[in-house]
């Protein structure tokens, strides 16, 4: 059994077959579920990869399967944020922080964006580069204390916590699914193969 099809860490078979059912459902009202379900439904939607992970024990255990499983151990992995690279020092791949044949970004983000199911993004995690100059796999570091409803909350938390300077070329990521190149809704995006391990810190 693939990996990736641990979501949501112990969910018992009536509880993930209650969110499939959600997911499916184009009427539900989120706005009665938590904001961790409703972004879970919608980045599901836009074709991300989700692995809960409950302690830091479990985010290298399914880092280093997500490189396995996709071969990436002899490839080079691209890391702009110096304390995430000091955080993964065991990471199974060279890291490097130019772009230039990196098969991978591995990264944080600023925040998760519940209503659209999005990552709200800086140049603290992608330096000065637009989305199509980085790789097309992304696997994104992230926790539980980061959703929030809207891109709106996610801007006023950037600027809450830069005290100094805000940081530039602020922009989000939604689109993880690599055959909707022809959905005109994704015009003008970048697609991105993509992998979220979310760790629980509340």
């Amino acid at each position: 059994m693939s990996v990736f099809r641990k979501i949501f860490g112990s969910k018992t078979e009536a509880s993930k077959e209650e969110t499939d059912q959600k997911n499916q459902n184009p009427y539900l009202d989120t706005a009665q579920l938590p904001l961790d379900e409703v972004f879970t439904i919608n980045f599901n939607k836009n074709g991300g990869k989700f692995l809960y992970c409950e302690n830091m024990d479990e985010v290298h255990t399914f880092l280093d399967k997500i490189i396995e499983e996709n071969n990436w151990d002899k490839k080079k992995a691209l890391i702009f944020n110096t304390h995430l690279k000091e955080k993964f020092k065991s990471l199974k791949s060279d890291t490097i922080q130019k772009s230039d044949a990196s098969e991978f970004l591995f990264t944080t983000c600023e925040s998760l964006i519940a209503n659209d199911g999005s990552l709200l993004i800086s140049s603290n995690q992608i330096a000065e580069k637009k989305l199509v100059e980085l790789p097309k796999n992304f696997i994104v570091f992230a926790t539980t204390s980061q959703f929030v409803n809207t891109i709106s909350e996610g801007l006023q938390g950037i600027k809450a916590k830069s005290k100094t300077k805000i940081p530039s070329n602020i922009t989000t990521i939604k689109h993880f699914k690599t055959n909707n190149s022809n959905n005109f809704l994704s015009y003008g995006s970048s697609t991105k193969n993509l992998y979220l391990l979310l760790l629980e810190n509340l």
